[in-house]
């Protein structure tokens, strides 16, 4: 997705962007359930994003690709978010969707993610990029992230998004939850990464590779002793990503 050249920022945008917020923050307060497949929605729809070709990303067109096994699930969130959407139709997708995908991070305990609108929805076509497969290994996850345009300690923060949700066999394979709290979102999961494996409790082979890395194993030293510079740096990691291939326009609002 290439940066806007004409933004559609204006007052009334921002006042439904605001409505938007609010809603969204009620149903999610609410349905706290809900959160880790909103968390994963807004994951999916930027992590197709190319730096190179400047497509893919976080456009709006995720709705379209419900089809890529990759997205198996995802319908469930789509859906969901649709009850706020329809109440505030000048909002894009693709602004909409990084807007939950923040919020939902903070209705379970995460760090505030500054949220900047005006991302265009692209037309209908499905975005090819590739999302990280859960049996990959180190060389797998830097070259998803990498085309990106993200880095080792992105990779390792943005991971520590498995604090929230479960895995699910038809989906990924895998069944249970990450962390002894689903609907948390805390350093659990770097902890449980440095531990041996625990009962009823899922570890992806992209989980146990960041411990098995000396570049990543680093940060999940760190994000396990220190909560508070893990939500500093994912919150970092979380915006950066939500704004692939975007340019915040002015005027500007933060959620």
């Amino acid at each position: 997705m290439a940066a806007t050249t004409k933004s559609i920022v204006d007052v009334e945008y921002l006042k439904q962007i605001e409505g938007a917020r609010k809603d969204l923050l009620d149903l999610l307060q609410k349905n706290k359930k809900f959160s880790p497949i909103v968390l994963r929605l807004a994951f999916h729809e930027a992590g197709t994003y190319d730096a190179k070709t400047k497509t893919g990303g976080p456009n709006g067109s995720i709705r379209n690709e419900l089809n890529n096994p990759a997205n198996n699930g995802i319908k469930v969130g789509v859906d969901f978010c649709e009850q706020v959407k329809g109440k505030h139709p000048k909002v894009t997708y693709a602004d909409f969707y990084q807007l939950a995908g923040v919020i939902a991070v903070e209705v379970t305990g995460g760090p505030k993610i500054p949220f900047f609108p005006g991302r265009p929805d692209a037309p209908s076509q499905q975005d090819s990029g590739a999302l990280p497969n859960p049996n990959g290994d180190a060389k797998h996850l830097r070259d998803i992230f990498y085309r990106m345009g993200l880095n080792d300690r992105d990779i390792v923060a943005l991971s520590g998004s498995h604090t929230l949700g479960r895995a699910n066999q038809d989906r990924s394979g895998f069944d249970g939850p990450f962390t002894e709290d689903p609907f948390k979102f805390d350093n659990s999961y770097f902890v449980n990464l440095r531990k041996s494996d625990t009962p009823g409790l899922v570890k992806f082979p992209t989980d146990k590779v960041l411990v098995e890395d000396p570049a990543f194993s680093r940060y999940v030293q760190l994000y396990a002793k220190d909560e508070k510079t893990f939500f500093a740096h994912y919150a970092e990691s979380h915006k950066k990503m939500s704004e692939l291939g975007f340019r915040p326009p002015s005027p500007v609002v933060k959620a």
